[in-house]
């Protein structure tokens, strides 16, 4: 396989993991009257800080979206490293390990806290991105 349709699978799959996982996180209700109540304390209770009021909700569905922006980041560059793998090959190298590590270590953190999917798609992301990357140089 070429490093440009590697580079482009993982795009795909990391755009899919930002669909899926704000999708996942936005619309999730609890399933327990205790999940219930802890997801209506997160989003009930306030605390002042720095003159400001906020929720631990808030800052859930803020870092649920931060999340999503670098899941989107993450694809765009390894969409631009398919361009470079066949034009500037030697300009991969510490951009695509990098990314491809970032992989892995999303794919443990969700292996340890979440659900199979994330798993799979970071799972996926890492395996194409490395296997390019490796073809590359």
């Amino acid at each position: 396989m070429s490093p440009t349709f590697l580079y482009r699978f993982a795009a795909v799959m990391l755009v899919l993991f930002a669909a899926g996982h704000t999708v996942g996180f936005l619309t999730f209700v609890p399933a327990s009257p205790e999940g219930v109540a802890v997801h209506d304390g997160m989003n009930n209770v306030r605390f002042d800080y720095g003159g400001k009021q906020y929720t631990y909700g808030g800052f859930y569905k803020g870092f649920g979206l931060t999340i999503t922006a670098f899941l989107l980041f993450s694809a765009i560059v390894a969409w631009n490293l398919s361009s470079l793998a066949r034009t500037a090959p030697q300009a991969v190298g510490v951009i695509g390990w990098s990314l491809c590590v970032l992989q892995l270590v999303s794919c443990f953190l969700s292996w340890r806290y979440f659900f199979p999917p994330p798993v799979i798609l970071s799972a996926l992301a890492a395996i194409a991105i490395g296997w390019a990357t490796w073809i590359v140089h």
